[in-house]
C-alpha cells in the first residue's frame, strides 16, 4: 500500500466534465479550548468516466497536480443517493405524462 491520503467525502457538484467537487466533513476536539469544532472542505477530484452524481459517498485519493485546483482522483463510489435516483425517475416519468396529455 502506497503512502497516499484516502479521504471519504460526499460529492456536492458533478457539473464540471470529468470533475466532481467533494465535501469533507470532520469533526475534532479543540486543543486548547475544549470544544468540537466541525470542519467542511470542499476540494475537486478527478472523475474520470463521469460516474459520480451529486449526493454519492466516494473514496478520493491524493494525486499529482491534475490542473490548478485538481489534486485529487475519486477512487471509488462506495455509496449512491438513492433518494436522487428515485427523485430522477419520477420526474421523468411525470414529463412523459404531461407530454403524452399534451397530445391529445
Amino acid at each position: 500500500m502506497n503512502a497516499r491520503r484516502r479521504i471519504m467525502g460526499t460529492v456536492t457538484s458533478d457539473k464540471m466534465d470529468k470533475t466532481v467537487v467533494v465535501e469533507i466533513r470532520r469533526s475534532y476536539r479543540h486543543p486548547l479550548v475544549g470544544k468540537v469544532v466541525h470542519d467542511v472542505k470542499h476540494v475537486k477530484a478527478h472523475d474520470e468516466n463521469n460516474e459520480c452524481k451529486v449526493g454519492d459517498k466516494v473514496m478520493i485519493v491524493e494525486s499529482q497536480p491534475l490542473s490548478k485546483e485538481k489534486r485529487w482522483v475519486v477512487q471509488s463510489v462506495i455509496r449512491r443517493d438513492e433518494k436522487k435516483e428515485i427523485i430522477e425517475e419520477v420526474s421523468s416519468e411525470l414529463a412523459e405524462a404531461m407530454n403524452e396529455g399534451a397530445k391529445e
